[in-house]
């Protein structure tokens, strides 16, 4: 029994992994002549900002269909183009862009 935990564990593990390679496959491709992931300077904003301030779904949502997505996140316009990707390439470029940062804004306590 406890070796069909270990394995399982394990599976998981590695799936989760081939995603979030996936995922920065599909943003060398497809995001990294518009944003950085190391806070550099780039016409979109860093991911590791859109990662530290936005849920894995957000981010899918919203590289799927920027001009449906553009006021709820705050902006005034929209310039990001729609993405000829499949909605397995929009998830796993999310994984990648979500695990650029470990803490959350979401998980910051706030004082009473």
């Amino acid at each position: 029994m406890k070796n069909l935990i270990l394995l399982l564990i394990l599976l998981y593990g590695t799936s989760l992994n081939a995603d979030i390679s996936k995922g920065k496959a599909v943003y060398a491709a497809n995001c990294a002549i518009c944003h950085t992931v190391n806070g550099g300077s780039a016409l979109g904003p860093d991911f590791n900002i859109v990662s530290y301030t936005r849920a894995k779904e957000q981010i899918a949502g919203y590289a799927k269909d920027p001009y449906s997505h553009y006021k709820a996140f705050g902006y005034s316009a929209n310039a990001m183009p729609t993405l000829p990707l499949e909605d397995q390439e929009f998830k796993d470029v999310a994984d990648y862009i979500d695990s650029l940062q470990p803490f959350k804004k979401w998980m910051i306590k706030k004082k009473h």
